[in-house]
């Protein structure tokens, strides 16, 4: 037993001598010329070691290396791809010896990274190395030749990795876009990494600096051993900054298609703030919106599906709930989700509204004359390629809606894109009392692009509508429309020139507030100054309907019925070369039924005709007409025809009130009318 003991001892003194001896055995220049040797033949890059190169091997096994550089080829604006002010590798040497890898140490001081790509596309970072050899072919099944070695991505090579002291020290990454012209820095980049084994939980924290504000990192993973092996481990990460805080905590799985599934938490104190920093600009967004913004919801992401369930989403005063998800991995992504809206006032998105006579409608610049002032539909191809970026199914409600000043009630939308084709479905729409529904259908799937709507709307009120709308305030009643419309071309003007279709437009029951015409008709001078804005003309409907036929809109049956007054029209609309051809005959009748009145009473009719091009119409009453008409008949009396003339008009001495009666076409007081 002596003996062996001291064999023992002679053995292990002579494995310290060696160990101890090691760095005399293998000089350290001999590591440098052979590590640079090694890198110039597998990058083509020079690898420069200007600084002290240190070899240990007790009690651990180590390099350190200092000033070293990574060249880049010529052509790039900086000399080098990677710079390091130092490398201190040590790894303990009795694990080594059993299989074990145990890093004492591995620190990175001061490491520049420099990613660049030159004004030709090409990037600094692809290496041009020669071929790599074959690989070994496996033996049997699916794993390698060496048995050590799992081929489906297990843990097995990695063995029983131990982490020490990791870290990265005052690090510094920058990115230059050389067709673009830009160039992003990130500074003070401080890591540490904490991993006793792969059974043991990983820690990854630390802080980097970007555009002048510092961001905290921290990564954690239960068991980075599961991961490694495909299975799944509780993850969390983290985000921190002045502009932005985002953190997940769940489950994260790895293997050959990775995935997450947990609570995602995303916080953001001004997405204007969150913006001019991402960007280095202002955000070009007038209004007073896009403050504080927050997210949360429950994240599912698997491969190259990425899914948000139970989402609550806070914008501003703007709250809502919903479910996502998109799915990249076909031919075309899919987006799929809802989101229910409590109420959207688009007003803080909106530029303030300027006052008259700073810039204002009042003093819009004029529209300029002559052949620049002519719009027209255009002849390029339309570009429909954005219905085909993606398949998109989304259902979208909102328990009301404020643009400006009009409020909208509760609303459905659901919208279907599908290889290049868009149904857009209005379920709902509740707007000033009335109620509508509405399907848009916009088809790129073809050259061009078709067009299909169908609008249907009743019980809009109408002065309360037009008020907050365009602060009109003549007009009352119950407005109905009924609109449907079709066509297909490659170009607008094509497009423009297919259209058909038909459609009603109606307000019933209603007035034409600030002039009432039947008093107008009994006394002109209490019509205008008397009742001042308590006058009103009663109509019972306003309104007509109209087709369209290869874009031109005809019109038939345009009617106004009111006391005193029939207002009548048809003509047409030709879209195709914006022209309008239309006649108005206003009527001056003898009853003073409106609301149910007849249409076809007979009266003073004085014709006004509208057409022209859209940006030069032109209004002309329709004098010939008139003359043929009852106004002509009532001039020719009142110069010297039935019942004396224009004295009989005028109510003179020559006609009594009985024949005055039978002779006048409208039943005008003319002392009334005259101020008498």
């Amino acid at each position: 037993m002596k003996k062996l003991l001291v064999a023992v001892a002679i053995v292990l003194v002579l494995l310290v001598g060696a160990v101890v001896a090691l760095p005399s055995l293998v000089p350290a220049d001999k590591i440098k010329d052979e590590v640079v040797a090694q890198v110039k033949a597998a990058t083509g890059r020079d690898l420069t070691i200007a600084g002290k190169v240190s070899v240990s091997a007790f009690p651990s096994l180590g390099v350190e290396v200092n000033n070293v550089a990574l060249s880049n080829p010529a052509g790039f604006s900086t000399k080098d791809l990677v710079r390091l002010g130092a490398l201190d590798v040590k790894l303990k040497l009795m694990p080594l010896l059993s299989g074990r890898v145990e890093v004492d140490s591995f620190v990175l001081v001061d490491p520049v990274v420099t990613l660049e790509v030159d004004r030709k596309g090409k990037a600094n970072w692809v290496f041009d190395s020669p071929a790599a050899k074959p690989a070994a072919k496996a033996e049997t099944g699916g794993k390698d030749k060496d048995k050590g070695a799992d081929s489906t991505g297990g843990s097995a090579g990695l063995g029983d990795i131990v982490l020490g002291d990791v870290r990265i020290q005052n690090g510094k990454l920058s990115y230059i876009d050389g067709p673009g012209g830009t160039r992003e820095d990130v500074d003070a980049i401080n890591l540490a990494v904490t991993l006793k084994s792969l059974d043991d939980p990983l820690s990854v924290k630390g802080a980097l600096t970007w555009r002048a504000k510092t961001i905290d990192l921290g990564v954690n993973v239960a068991k980075p051993r599961a991961l490694i092996d495909g299975k799944s481990s509780n993850a969390d990460i983290m985000v921190n900054s002045e502009t932005v805080k985002l953190s997940f905590k769940g489950d994260a799985s790895g293997g050959a298609v990775p995935g997450a599934k947990g609570a995602l938490e995303l916080s953001v104190p001004s997405i204007r703030n969150l913006a001019q920093w991402a960007t280095g600009k202002p955000l070009a967004l007038e209004g007073s919106g896009l403050g504080p913004f927050s997210l949360t919801g429950q994240l599912a992401a698997q491969g190259a599906k990425v899914g948000l369930s139970q989402a609550n989403i806070s914008l501003d005063a703007i709250k809502a709930k919903g479910d996502f998800s998109v799915d990249a991995g076909g031919a075309r992504p899919s987006l799929k989700g809802k989101l229910d809206v409590e109420a959207l006032d688009i007003n803080p998105y909106l530029p303030p509204e300027k006052p008259a006579g700073q810039g204002g409608a009042a003093t819009s610049t004029p529209a300029p004359t002559g052949k620049a002032a002519k719009s027209d539909w255009s002849d390029d191809a339309i570009d429909a390629s954005g219905l085909k970026a993606a398949d998109v199914d989304f259902a979208l409600s909102l328990g009301s809606l404020t643009v400006k000043k009009i409020k909208v009630g509760k609303s459905a939308l659901h919208a279907v894109l599908n290889n290049g084709r868009l149904t857009a479905d209005l379920t709902e729409l509740a707007l000033y009392k009335g109620a509508g529904k509405g399907r848009v259908v916009l088809d790129g799937s073809q050259p061009g692009i078709g067009l299909d709507a169908d609008f249907n709307l009743k019980g809009l009120q109408a002065e309360p509508f037009l008020t907050d709308a365009a602060d009109f305030t003549r007009l009352e009643g119950t407005g109905n429309f009924d609109i449907q419309v079709a066509g297909r071309g490659r170009t607008e003007r094509q497009l423009v020139s297919s259209l058909d279709g038909k459609g009603a437009v109606s307000f019933l029951n209603g007035a034409i507030k600030g002039i009432n015409l039947a008093e107008m008709v009994r006394n002109v001078t209490t019509a205008f100054t008397g009742g001042g804005g308590t006058q009103k003309t009663d109509f019972a409907e306003l309104g007509g309907s109209f087709t369209i036929t290869d874009g031109i809109v005809r019109n038939q049956d345009l009617a106004l019925k009111s006391p005193l007054l029939r207002v009548e029209g048809k003509g047409s609309v030709e879209l195709p070369p914006r022209t309008v051809h239309y006649r108005v005959e206003p009527k001056a009748v003898a009853s003073l039924e409106g609301q149910g009145g007849k249409a076809d009473l007979g009266g003073v009719q004085v014709p006004v005709i509208v057409e022209g091009p859209w940006d030069n119409l032109s209004y002309r009453p329709d004098l010939e007409a008139m003359l043929k008409g009852q106004a002509g008949k009532a001039i020719q009396d009142a110069i010297g025809g039935k019942a004396g003339g224009l004295g009989g008009i005028l109510g003179g001495s020559s006609s009594s009130g009985t024949d005055q009666k039978k002779t006048s076409p409208l039943p005008i007081n003319p002392g009334g009318l005259f101020g008498r």
